[in-house]
């Protein structure tokens, strides 16, 4: 079977004024069919699937290859439902690009007046953020991070890291209802067409080196975890004197050692066997979780401080030291093919061909004709139903 996928790439650029004016237009009447016959939990749930979100960029005329387009459709779905019209609407998206992602702590304090459990959903966005920024060391660095929610407390996560060196983003979904656990993979989707190696310790797999990392920090001294991590770092810089030494006076370190060089043998896994770089800063963080004794490890992940760095020296010694490997598998499940939905009425870049402008007037006339109707309808059944109300409140008062 051929298959066949896009690269997100990382394009410069804007959409032009008189397209983006369509692009939302458009966006809004497909959004407010979606809400008005299955409401706002059902848009929560589609932009969860990566498929489903590739489709509506491509419907909507944004280009099909771009990182962009993860840009757009969340400008498209904030501008639809946000905060100041969530009471109306019953769902909101929050967050963005760059500034715009650190500004979801102070959008959802808008929310709290509508009986949404904001502490719950702030809990939810941290812990999204520290799951693909640390947790999952992939090669694409986090600059994009919203959260779309619901009355109902159904939520779901949209993020997109960037890899410089090979100039690819990756977008990752994770959807709930409640607080995240790392039973295994929360995401429902990660689209990416380039799938390698990571340091996943959200996989399955991974559960023993999870709860190896917490035992850890709750256990150990500080100072023996550090000379830990600093024998890892010499075996892995491949220093042979100290090897010799540690063969011949320290059988226990010695066979830490030969572990260290049997793994790195066996594994061409760049992102975990390298040296760590900064011991110092590895150490305040240690003595901080030393004092604070997490217990389990969602709430290791989101104590402040706790980065990339740190969650892999505790993966390094956990795995050479205790034989509590984590995963190496790459967790993409989305290798879309954009050309299943570009067709509709073209792409901003003109691939595959340039946007019927007329077309896409077309579309939005009928769905915005179609959603009025609809409305209509429903105030003559209302009204009915008024009336029939009326009339069987009026019979039983007689009776």
């Amino acid at each position: 079977m051929e298959v066949s996928f896009s690269e997100l790439v990382l394009h410069d650029g804007k959409v032009p004024p008189h397209l983006l004016y369509y692009m939302k237009r458009l966006s809004k009447a497909i959004l407010s069919y979606i809400h008005e016959v299955y409401g706002p939990d059902e848009i929560v749930k589609r932009v969860a699937d990566p498929f489903w979100f590739q489709a509506f960029n491509n419907v909507i005329g944004m280009d099909w290859d771009s990182s962009g387009s993860t840009t757009v459709v969340i400008y498209m779905l904030k501008s639809f439902a946000n905060a100041s019209n969530f009471k109306d609407l019953g769902i909101a998206t929050l967050g963005g690009k760059g500034g715009d992602s650190r500004a979801v702590v102070k959008e959802l304090e808008a929310l709290q007046r509508s009986g949404v459990d904001v502490e719950v959903l702030e809990k939810v966005s941290r812990l999204g953020a520290k799951i693909d920024g640390v947790a999952l060391q992939d090669g694409y660095k986090l600059y994009i991070h919203s959260i779309i929610v619901s009355e109902s407390g159904v939520w779901t996560i949209v993020q997109q890291g960037m890899n410089t060196e090979n100039l690819l983003a990756r977008r990752y979904h994770i959807h709930g209802a409640e607080e995240i656990k790392l039973a295994g993979d929360p995401h429902s989707g990660i689209a990416c067409n380039r799938v390698g190696t990571a340091l996943n310790l959200v996989d399955v797999e991974a559960s023993k080196s999870r709860k190896t990392i917490v035992d850890l920090v709750n256990s150990s001294n500080v100072q023996t975890l550090i000379r830990d991590i600093a024998m890892v770092n010499r075996m892995l810089r491949g220093d042979k004197g100290l090897e010799t030494w540690l063969d011949s006076k320290n059988s226990v370190r010695s066979a830490i050692a030969q572990s260290i060089r049997l793994q790195v043998k066996e594994n061409s896994n760049m992102f975990f066997y390298k040296p760590i770089t900064n011991l110092n800063w590895i150490e305040k963080v240690l003595k901080r979780l030393s004092e604070i004794k997490p217990e389990s490890f969602e709430e290791l992940l989101l104590l402040k401080g706790v980065g990339p760095e740190s969650i892999r020296a505790l993966a390094l010694v956990a795995a050479v030291i205790y034989n509590a490997k984590p995963s190496f598998k790459d967790p993409v499940t989305h290798p879309i093919d954009p050309f299943l939905y570009s067709y509709a009425h073209g792409g901003k870049d003109g691939v595959p061909y340039p946007i019927k402008v007329e077309l896409m007037k077309r579309t939005i006339e009928f769905l915005e004709e179609t959603l009025q109707e609809s409305r209509i309808e429903e105030k003559i059944r209302r009204k009915a139903l008024e009336r029939l109300y009326k009339l069987f409140n009026k019979i039983i008062s007689e009776s």
